[in-house]
């Protein structure tokens, strides 16, 4: 939330559980951002960030699924080192985790810009 005020959006949250975790105002109207973290990067050394979710049951056995695109405009994911990125749902659509490493295209900047 704290990123896309300071970049000048205003931001709101669902009152209902949602798809999507934000609602963010852009000069392309309201934008519905699903947010994603990934604390660690995996053993061979990639920031591998799940982008899927799981269907709505009442245990975690089921396994994940893309987001519709059609639901959902932005992913913003948040890095263990700081790195943002902010990604259009067209472009992961399908995917259930990516490689950060292969979306440079899309990096923001880094969560310490939030400290200035």
């Amino acid at each position: 939330m704290a990123w896309f005020t300071l970049h000048g959006c205003a931001v709101a949250l669902p009152i209902e559980p949602q798809e999507y975790d934000l609602l963010v105002t852009t000069s392309k109207g309201v934008q519905r951002v699903q947010v994603k973290s990934c604390a660690s990067r995996n053993a061979k050394g990639y920031w591998h960030v799940g982008v899927g979710r799981r269907p709505y049951v009442l245990d975690k056995s089921a396994g994940k699924m893309p987001y519709d695109p059609e639901l959902i405009d932005l992913f913003f994911i948040v890095l263990g080192d700081g790195s943002i990125y902010v990604i259009p749902s067209s472009v992961l659509a399908g995917r259930v985790a990516i490689s950060a490493a292969s979306y440079a295209l899309y990096r923001v900047g880094d969560a310490s810009s939030l400290l200035r």
